[in-house]
């Protein structure tokens, strides 16, 4: 066995780098395609979903398949390899079967123990059994990862441990509250109509809100999840993705979890639903819309950002040293640049303090502070480095509009989190949130499960690595009895049918009772750690042809790969 896994998780890298990293179908694809094309990798599978992503291979070399899939994921997600390597783990051989193992009984999981896993290492095993880059290898790691999982859940409870990264989402919304008396009567959107979107919807529906409204790019499925929904006794109605705008300004609750690559709710768009509703601070008089036809007043924020734009391209006295952070600024928490300590910030929002003109006030003031992502944002983020220091934030009124992103890269704009009335849950809180979960008792139980279950799958796959040898011994064997009956036969020519019958029997039961006792001890060999070495043993004592073992191997293989996911 030479199974290799090269991969970055929520354990391993910061949100933002997933983020970028994250791989759309069609790139998965091509990862697929290019792995097998490779020299080191002969086998491929992807594992991606929104907190992780996973190449797995058959190499038959370790560090050039490491260094072959490290290469490739960075070119396939787009980030720089130098950038991403610090974030990359490497399993190899028993360690990585450990690795899925445990993923598929969701012990890896952000959430511990959660199920949905076992379905997204179904759809990676299908969708490497389709471009026929799953072999015998693969198969029956992705399969027998597939029986663990659904062994840990059924004999243990897992379940317990944590939910659906979903119902994690909903109780974080919840904070406190019951997931059903919070959500009871409430409308909802769901934007999107994949499984982290149906099972969102289905949740939703049990928890006893009054409306569900699924919006999708394809109408199809939005309609098919729709009478789903219907037929749970759920209220649901379909829409396209181009009345989001429209639905948002009714909602109370908002799941997304869709594959774009760009924002699907920006924070413009937010702060516009928002208009209107009971509990949120309306516009002052001078932020009113102007009169039909006239072009629109700008708002405070972009007032400030635009300031703070001329201000730095003007002043060389400015703190930050812009031009050599190309890569640019992202935002954590109410007043926090990800990236800058905490002096700098404080050098900064003095050198804009000193540097705006009356009459802004202090709030224009704290607000180019807070605009500087917006200022940069047209190159881009660069990852946090480091965690900035909490900051205390003022009281904030109850929401009334509630935010749940699946998504990765990140449907929802981080800058919602700042607007008055909302409360945005996404990938990055939840990592949070989860890092301060209990464990239950069950996981050690599941640990040991795993533990068996690697064992078990070492020992087996050893010992059919031998079996193509012991095949190719048997078949040697027989066409040695064979050409010996026909040698006898010359010899004999008058020899009747019974006694030819008899003696080629004779002779093969005497063939068999050699061979059976080494083969049957030469499996068991090879089952143990170390035992991979007997078969080479076999070949040499028994002078077998490579190719003939090769041949056995590769009907083997074209017969796994006609199998489908468990």
């Amino acid at each position: 066995m030479s199974l290799l896994v090269v991969g970055l998780s929520h354990r391993s890298a910061p949100v933002s780098v997933l983020e970028r990293a994250a791989l759309s179908a069609d790139a998965q694809i091509k990862l697929l395609q290019d792995t097998v094309a490779a020299e080191p990798a002969t086998e491929a599978a992807v594992l991606a979903t929104c907190n992780r992503i996973e190449l797995y291979a058959d190499v038959d070399k370790f560090h050039a398949g490491v260094a072959e899939l490290s290469t490739l994921l960075a070119q396939h997600s787009g980030v720089g390899l130098d950038e991403l390597t610090p974030y990359l783990y490497v399993h190899y051989e028993d360690r990585a079967v450990h690795h899925l193992f445990s993923v598929a009984c969701g012990l890896d999981s952000m959430v511990v123990g959660e199920g949905q896993i076992l379905g997204q290492i179904k759809d990676s095993l299908a969708r490497a059994q389709d471009l026929h880059t799953a072999g015998r290898l693969l198969n029956d790691l992705f399969q027998q990862s597939l029986r663990v999982g659904k062994r840990a859940h059924s004999e243990t409870g897992i379940d317990r441990a944590g939910q659906s990264l979903v119902t994690f989402g909903l109780e974080q919304l919840a904070r406190g509250t019951q997931v059903q008396d919070w959500a009871r009567g409430k409308k909802a959107l769901v934007i999107g109509a994949g499984s982290m979107s149906s099972l969102a919807a289905a949740t939703l529906a049990r928890a006893g809100v009054a409306e569900i409204v699924i919006a999708n790019r394809t109408a199809d499925r939005a309609e098919r999840l729709v009478e789903i929904l219907r037929e749970g006794g759920a209220g649901a109605r379909a829409v396209s993705i181009g009345s989001v705008a429209d639905e948002l300004t009714r909602a109370d609750v908002v799941v997304s979890c869709t594959g774009a690559t760009g924002l699907v709710l920006g924070a413009d768009s937010v702060a516009t639903a928002l208009v209107g509703r009971e509990g949120v601070a309306q516009p002052g008089a001078d932020e009113v819309p102007p009169p039909e036809g006239a072009p629109p007043a700008p708002t405070r924020a972009a007032q400030a950002a635009r300031l703070h734009a001329g201000l730095v391209a003007g002043d060389e006295n400015c703190p930050l040293d812009l031009a050599a952070v190309q890569g640019g600024f992202s935002v954590m928490g109410e007043e926090a640049v990800a990236g800058m300590d905490a002096a700098t910030l404080e050098q900064h929002a003095a050198w804009v303090d000193n540097g705006i003109p009356r009459p802004y006030s202090p709030a224009d003031e704290s607000e180019a502070i807070a605009a500087l992502a917006a200022t940069v944002a047209t190159v881009g983020r660069i990852p946090e480095r480091r965690r900035p220091e909490a900051v205390t934030e003022p009281p904030r009124p109850e929401p009334v509009l509630f935010l749940l992103d699946l998504a990765m890269p990140r449907d929802i704009d981080a800058a919602v989190h700042r607007l008055t009335g909302v409360r945005l849950v996404d990938i990055e809180s939840l990592a949070d949130a989860s890092a301060d979960a209990p464990m239950a008792t069950d996981v050690d139980q599941v640990r040991r499960i795993v533990s068996d279950e690697v064992a078990a799958f070492g020992a087996a796959l050893r010992a059919a690595h031998i079996t193509p040898t012991v095949v190719a011994l048997r078949t040697m064997a027989a066409d040695v009895v064979a050409g010996e009956i026909a040698r006898l036969e010359g010899r004999l020519p008058g020899l009747d049918d019974k006694h030819r019958s008899e003696i080629t029997q004779t002779v093969k039961r005497v063939v068999d009772k050699l061979l059976h006792a080494p083969t049957v001890r030469v499996k068991q060999l090879a089952a143990e750690p170390g035992g991979a070495g007997y078969a080479d043993a076999l070949r040499t004592l028994f002078d077998l042809d490579p190719e003939t073992v090769a041949a056995v191997s590769r009907a083997e293989d074209s017969t796994e790969k006609d199998r489908g996911p468990a």
